[in-house]
């Protein structure tokens, strides 16, 4: 099998890297221009793949079997579009698309072509989450009641501090919520295995003009901007965090806060399920461990380790117990499902991986959380 990837940045390498662990030829990368992609295949510590000039000419590729799309937000559905004209599987970055309306086409797309289709929400596979949706399921909580957590990072926590997704024409018009929220709110959908119907959202810009450089800057890398960089001063109106309150189908209930200007957390995922009779939890600066808890018995902390997981947790994991499986792994995880597929030719009946449809559902729940934030009040999410 072969693959190519489409954007040089930060989620392109992570792409490359894991498609490379699992034995996928990655046979050609495209950049905004060749020669910034040649540019950025120079300075690159991980080798890159050779560099394509143009999205036609590797599409037009018989060699290439799948296309990975990590360009910047707004290229997502264009790129899908023109991928799946070309009659290869593909897997895209999140979002989607930039509303509901353009993500719902792309599915209709995506399942008349019969392509593998998959949106990366690779926070699922994490063994440990995988486990955790496998014993919901299971009943090992009771029925799930109350959800809570948080996503929190601080790279852009000060006025100097720049990437594309600060732009709003790249990015769209939600940011942190949009950005890692999506992760968050996709991530408690899958452990519980309800699906978020109502939102009610606080969206926060408290960095509100920004002294940035004028050139791109790599995601997490301002500390790396030369201190003499030709700098602009611009307005900000995107959202650096969100307070969510959250309901359920089945009647569960929940809340979330997503911050980027959180000094101190580099990349901090959380969540809590309170069941009726038990309840459980996951964070990701401890990703082996699963927390159970206990009204009349002593808690419990599950080890990642086959003696001690689910049949799905077990599958999920690539390493033994005690030899830790972080971020870069999550790909490689999601990957080798998405891939299993490539191999037979056609999505299966019930993907294990975040399909188009699910790409579709995070953009609809982010549209109820801006709407709702707009209004000040509750709003269903509309997933039609």
């Amino acid at each position: 099998m072969r693959a190519a990837v489409i954007g040089t940045g930060f989620m392109g390498v992570a792409h490359t890297e894991a498609l490379r662990r699992l034995g996928v030829d990655v046979v050609g990368i495209v950049g905004s221009s060749p020669q910034r992609a040649r540019e950025k295949a120079a300075a690159s510590p991980t080798p890159l793949p050779p560099v394509v000039d143009t999205i036609d000419e590797l599409l037009a590729d018989p060699a290439v079997d799948v296309v990975h799309v990590t360009s910047p937000n707004h290229l997502h559905a264009d790129h899908v579009r023109a991928v799946i004209a070309a009659g290869k599987h593909v897997v895209s970055e999140k979002p989607l698309g930039v509303s509901s309306a353009e993500t719902a086409a792309l599915l209709a797309l995506a399942e008349s072509a019969g392509v593998v289709n998959v949106v990366c929400f690779n926070l699922r596979h994490y063994p440990q989450n995988r486990n955790a949706a496998a014993l919901v399921a299971d009943g090992a909580i009771g029925l799930p009641r109350f959800v809570t957590g948080r996503y929190h990072q601080d790279w852009l926590l000060l006025d100097t501090d720049w990437n594309w997704r600060l732009d709003t024409g790249r990015q769209g018009a939600l940011r942190a919520v949009a950005d890692i929220g999506s992760h968050w709110l996709d991530l408690v959908q899958h452990v519980t295995g309800r699906r978020i119907v109502e939102v009610c959202a606080d969206l926060h810009t408290f960095v509100t003009e920004r002294n940035h450089p004028v050139g791109d800057v790599e995601s997490f890398g301002s500390a790396s901007v030369a201190a003499d960089t030709e700098r602009v001063r611009e307005h900000m109106e995107s959202d650096d965090a969100a307070g969510v309150l959250l309901r359920f189908d089945d009647g569960v209930r929940g809340s979330c806060t997503i911050s980027q200007v959180s000094a101190g957390r580099k990349n901090t995922v959380e969540w809590e399920i309170a069941g009726a009779e038990a309840a459980m939890a996951w964070a990701s600066e401890d990703p082996e461990r699963l927390w159970i808890g206990h009204r009349g018995r002593p808690n419990e902390v599950v080890e990642k380790d086959a003696a001690t997981m689910t049949d799905a947790g077990v599958a999920a994991a690539a390493y033994p117990g005690g030899h830790v499986e972080g971020y870069p792994d999550t790909f490689r995880g999601l990957f080798a499902e998405v891939y299993r597929d490539v191999a037979s030719g056609a999505p299966s009946g019930r993907p294990t991986y975040p399909t188009f449809a699910d790409g579709h559902d995070a953009v609809a729940v982010g549209e109820a959380i801006a709407a709702s934030a707009r209004s000040g009040s509750w709003a269903k999410v509309e997933r039609t």
